[in-house]
């Protein structure tokens, strides 16, 4: 899985990703810092079933701390967008390339007002206009992809009685669209299967409803700190009528804690409301964390960082963690690690889509599944929860 950070240049897109995955970026206050794609590894984090059971676990693809999984997550950073990109305006098709294969999208905005549609400083910017153009350029540019070749394609599709929404995914394979995906947008708008007769405005709404399938979106409120009350519940009512979640953020400051946490200075969990001191500070270090504390943290509970993040996992692409075992009454896989891999399932996930996940072979030999907290057989129907522990009994081979 991998989530895209975009946005128009200078709204601290890079340091949220940097603050998500302390990977090194280069920040600058000024446009097309980002020309070449930044890639890190972010987590989300989710209470760990061994609060629950009692237990400790030994994980292998995640980490645990103090109770919760903190599970990995690619994260791709890319150029900054400008009205025009998808006619190649500033970086425009580079940004598109680098978010082909994007499950989500985190949209940074700065919710100040202080950079105008280009990312140059200004003073009275309306940074609602960002949801608008960030929608209105994905939009065009899957326009543009499909609408170079629809005539041929719609014929083709009439003619030889192709199937309407895998012949339309095959053209769109490139940017991570599936079958699925095309049939859903198709019948959620009552297109006809007669694709020949398709309007302009026909394609573009298609397009319009597949990004807000394949390439969801969540908005980061990014310099909540020094935005007004008025501007962050506006930025937030706006945003929430259009159908997305808003979330106040202030990626500089959890730059500055997880740095501050790495160097052994705090102890900090990020998403936490707090943190914890462990060792003397200088004057400046101690005021620039007491005005964090009193800025963001007291203000809004946490940084918004990790709340992205996990929303944009847990709530957004609507993604469960469940944790696959051999060893139902241990909790243990065969070398005796304790709830040692977690994988992130689509909602509505069987065992038999897990046993899959865990290895083609197990899935191909599925029998049935245990649920490890309740000792039950469950059957291939069976809807994984969050947090479920599974083994799954398949035939020998």
């Amino acid at each position: 899985m991998e989530i895209g950070v975009v946005g128009k240049p200078n709204v601290g897109k890079s340091t949220f990703f940097s603050a998500a995955t302390l990977a090194e970026a280069q920040i600058a206050n000024y446009p097309f810092t980002t020309i070449d794609a930044n890639i890190g590894v972010t987590y989300a984090i989710a209470e760990h079933p061994c609060k629950e059971l009692g237990c400790t676990p030994n994980p292998q693809n995640y980490e645990y701390k103090d109770g919760k999984a903190l599970i990995p997550i690619k994260m791709v950073d890319v150029a900054g967008l400008v009205p025009g990109a998808h006619e190649g305006r500033g970086l425009g098709n580079k940004f598109l390339d680098d978010l082909r294969m994007a499950s989500a999208l985190i949209h940074v905005i700065d919710a100040t007002g202080k950079t105008d549609e280009e990312g140059r400083p200004t003073d009275a910017y309306d940074p609602v206009n960002d949801i608008d153009f960030l929608e209105r350029e994905i939009d065009y540019w899957l326009f543009g992809i499909l609408h170079k070749n629809w005539d041929k394609l719609a014929k083709r599709i009439k003619l030889q009685h192709l199937k309407l929404a895998q012949a339309i995914a095959d053209q769109l394979t490139g940017v991570g669209v599936s079958e699925e995906d095309t049939f859903e947008a198709i019948h959620k708008l009552g297109l006809g299967e007669d694709p020949t007769k398709w309007s302009d405005e026909d394609l573009l709404a298609f397009v319009t409803e597949l990004r807000k399938i394949n390439k969801p979106i969540i908005i980061a409120a990014n310099k909540a700190d020094a935005a007004s009350d008025e501007a962050i519940e506006r930025l937030k009512r706006e945003g929430e009528k259009r159908g997305y979640i808003v979330v106040p953020t202030s990626a500089a400051a959890e730059l500055t804690l997880r740095k501050a946490a790495k160097a052994g200075f705090i102890e900090y969990i990020p998403g936490e409301s707090d943190f914890k001191v462990l060792k003397p500070l200088n004057e400046k270090q101690r005021k620039g964390l007491e005005l964090i504390k009193e800025k963001v943290l007291d203000r809004f509970g946490s940084t918004g960082v990790q709340e992205v993040i996990n929303r944009a996992t847990f709530e957004l692409l609507k993604l469960v963690p469940v944790y696959p075992v051999e060893d139902e009454h241990k909790l243990t896989d065969q070398f005796g690690n304790v709830l040692p891999h977690v994988h992130l399932l689509p909602k509505g996930s069987t065992p038999r889509d897990l046993a899959y996940k865990v290895h083609t072979d197990l899935g191909k030999t599925f029998l049935y599944a245990v649920n490890a907290k309740t000792h039950r057989r469950v059957g291939e129907d069976y809807e994984l929860e969050f947090n479920d522990v599974i083994k799954i009994v398949a035939t020998a081979r």
